[in-house]
């Protein structure tokens, strides 16, 4: 056990080695390594750091707008796209400021949609997330006085597979979400014959049978098969729901026949540091938690501590029909979002020998693109146009007048969703997210991708979404009898 890869449990390694035909650390890249995928850009030139500041600054000003409008995506889908972030990805090792080789940098979170930010590396390494004796295969959730709340320890720290996704209450809500999934279809599958045919047949679809029996511990045998069963919804929405929601179909359907980027790293920067940050650009400065109530702050909604009841969100107001509405994806950003609060940002940032005042470090998009310039380097918006053969578009007016002649990809990609997307990613921006994420699945030989002819529980609803999903465990999750003994903190 000690020496499993992070998030895999017996059957993800026996899968992983037999079903792909290799082990994790062959001749192709690492997956656990993040890279490039087209190379370093190192800021060269004759400006000072001071006037490359100067310039990002009055760029990322332009974005600043006080009256927002509605995007074609729900409100959920913004929180929902970190969840799935944190689900892929976590550099704990790069910062502002200071130049490091993506290649050098270990991915902590294993680069596939496998749900390890829920289920850790589950019951046997991770027992500090389960159940005791029973109920080893059941999830902590709830607490004394908010049932509703993530597990914490005594300290008020959440019990997650991700201390990221307790960071506001509308990710630690989606990360509940899926806790009390399983908890609800673990107690179903032992208490309905029906379903539990459901459960089973679902986890088995392309595995071998025998692998069920000879590799697994049987007094797992029902955790990993709800484990998988969710994995394969949750996969699938990311592919049916999530990713159409923000990124032009048609570079979906072309990462989906296509290999864009043969040999990329599995987490490339491009991805990671600025394509994928495109979700800051739909955050609404407030939101409405529960129908008839008043929206809150965005910064009201801060985590990382005991959540009461009160604060339980309707996940109707986020997802489906009625929902709020996240922000289009393009170049207008919430003037919330250049005024991070000292809990977030509390002082200035360095970048060698220029110090950048507190006052321009809580701007988040000039964060986004310093993080580019001065950690990761990363290829400009024109020269990953040029790479995928896609007409460049020209750098903005507020770099121009300060002698910048290349765009930060971050802002690239924005300003292709503004210019072309209708409020989505498109041009480069739309390839490098649709093929990093599909990408993904079809490396994983146990995706939804590899699973032919699969279609969601019908269990879920006619139509499974993250509104139907949402709506079932809101119905079920205060039925599972044994919640009260699951609880902690």
């Amino acid at each position: 056990m000690t020496k499993m890869p992070h998030g895999m449990s017996r059957l993800d390694l026996f899968l992983k080695e037999c079903l792909d035909h290799h082990a994790l650390n062959d001749d192709r890249p690492l997956p656990q390594i993040f890279g490039y995928l087209k190379g370093a850009n190192p800021v060269t030139g004759n400006l000072s750091k001071q006037q490359i500041v100067d310039g990002f600054d009055a760029l990322v000003e332009s974005m600043r707008v006080s009256t927002v409008k509605d995007g074609p995506a729900d409100a959920g889908m913004t929180f929902f796209g970190q969840f799935i972030d944190h689900d892929i990805t976590l550099d704990a090792t790069s910062a502002i400021g200071t130049r490091i080789d993506p290649r050098s940098i270990r991915n902590i979170r294993t680069p596939n949609l496998d749900l390890d930010c829920v289920y850790g590396d589950g019951p046997e390494a991770s027992p500090y997330l389960y159940g005791e004796d029973h109920l080893s295969e059941y999830m902590l959730f709830g607490r004394e006085g908010s049932e509703h709340d993530l597990p914490r320890n005594h300290h008020g720290r959440a019990l997650i597979g991700d201390f990221r996704n307790d960071e506001n209450i509308i990710v630690s809500q989606i990360q509940g979400a899926f806790i009390c999934l399983h908890n609800i279809l673990m107690e179903q599958a032992e208490a309905n014959a029906e379903k539990h045919h459901d459960v089973s047949n679902c986890a088995a679809m392309g595995i071998r049978s025998e692998v069920w029996h000879d590799v697994i511990n049987p007094g797992l045998r029902s955790f990993e098969e709800v484990r998988r069963f969710i994995r394969l919804h949750y996969q699938w929405l990311v592919l049916n729901e999530f990713l159409p929601s923000f990124v032009d179909q048609a570079d979906i359907d072309h990462a989906l026949a296509h290999d864009i980027f043969p040999g990329a790293p599995m987490m490339p920067a491009e991805f990671s540091v600025a394509a994928y940050r495109f979700g800051h650009a739909t955050v609404q400065p407030e939101y409405v938690l529960r129908d008839g109530e008043a929206p809150l702050d965005l910064f009201a909604l801060r985590g990382f501590g005991p959540r009461d009841d009160g604060a339980t969100i309707e996940m109707a107001q986020f997802f489906g029909a009625g929902a709020q509405k996240a922000l289009p994806v393009g170049t207008d950003m919430a003037d919330t979002l250049f005024e991070l609060p000292d809990f977030i940002v509390g002082s200035g940032l360095t970048w060698g020998d220029l110090q950048i005042p507190v006052e321009r470090a809580k701007k988040l998009g000039l964060r986004n693109i310093l993080r580019d310039r001065t950690a990761m380097q990363l290829p400009s918006g024109q020269q990953m146009a040029r790479h995928l053969g896609i007409p460049e578009l020209q750098a903005p007016k507020e770099l121009l007048d300060h002698h910048i002649t290349k765009t930060p990809l971050w802002f690239y990609c924005l300003q292709e969703a503004q210019a072309a997307g209708k409020g989505k990613l498109t041009g480069v921006g739309g390839k490098i997210v649709a093929s990093v994420i599909v990408r993904l699945l079809k490396e994983d030989a146990e995706s939804v991708l590899h699973v032919p002819g699969f279609t969601p529980w019908p269990g879920f609803g006619d139509d499974c979404s993250m509104a139907s999903l949402m709506a079932y465990v809101e119905k079920h999750r205060d039925g599972v009898k044994h919640r009260k003994d699951l609880f902690c903190g």
